[in-house]
């Protein structure tokens, strides 16, 4: 067990973590986490550290070569100033596109993006929730660590320059401006990053259909990709998200 230094008011503390390095603004540990349930330490210590834990999932592209996507996969230039300057629903419209089929699959909707879902008017808290999710997922595969410096865990994949989606597009600010969006209106948090993928827990998901289907027009936005690899409609979509904590997005 190592530490890494932190910042604290004005006294200098510090976080212990298992062995790893820093490969350039985020710390990843050696191997996967050996304790789930430490997760939550990592997320209850985020309001001091201002280290946002999340997990790295193992890529065989790159261990195989005893590689490291973090490492050798090309970034793109960190974006987290611009966060602000952008509007989540306009990013979504113009992400909608046209539907890979008659448009059946998209209905009630049609050509053009609905608009966004109302927040919830219920939260839980959402960093209880986030430290079960990241626990769950670290139990079910071998995950390592990784803690980023970041206020808001939304803003990691532009902080980081994260290159995941740069086959749909390389507007990384625009993914974190998104993820803002979603962490104000259902809790989200990010839990998950991966080569091409992202893991969000979900404090406020939608209870009924109606406002489920327009959550699953922004998912359909945000990552067409996966929507159009799976085999229902829209409405069969969003009825996966009901009561759902955690929501994936690959773009493989």
């Amino acid at each position: 067990m190592t530490v890494i230094p932190f910042r604290r008011t004005s006294e200098q503390a510090e976080l212990p973590v298992p062995a790893g390095r820093w490969h350039e603004r985020v710390w990843v540990s050696e191997k996967p986490m050996d304790e789930p349930r430490s997760f939550y330490e990592f997320v209850a210590a985020h309001q001091e550290s201002k280290l946002w834990p999340v997990l790295i999932p193992p890529d065989r592209r790159f261990t195989a070569g005893r590689g490291d996507w973090l490492d050798d996969r090309p970034r793109l230039p960190p974006a987290g100033g611009e966060i602000a300057g952008l509007d989540a629903e306009a990013v979504l419209e113009a992400w909608w596109g046209e539907p890979c089929c008659d448009g059946k699959c998209l209905e009630p909707f049609g050509a053009g993006f609905p608009g966004l879902a109302r927040r919830s008017t219920s939260q839980r808290d959402p960093l209880p929730v986030a430290a079960r999710v990241g626990a769950v997922v670290a139990d079910l595969e071998p995950c390592r660590l990784g803690l980023v410096a970041a206020d808001r865990s939304a803003d990691i994949p532009a902080l980081l320059g994260w290159s995941g989606t740069l086959d749909t597009t390389d507007d990384v600010a625009a993914i974190s401006a998104v993820l803002r969006s979603w962490e104000d209106r259902f809790g989200a948090r990010l839990v998950g990053l991966g080569t091409e993928d992202l893991v969000l827990s979900v404090a406020a998901p939608p209870t009924k259909i109606e406002r489920a289907m327009k959550i699953a027009a922004e998912h359909r936005s945000f990552c067409q990709r996966q929507f159009n690899t799976q085999p229902g409609n829209l409405r069969e979509f969003a009825q996966g998200l009901i009561d759902r904590e955690v929501w994936r997005f690959s773009w493989h």
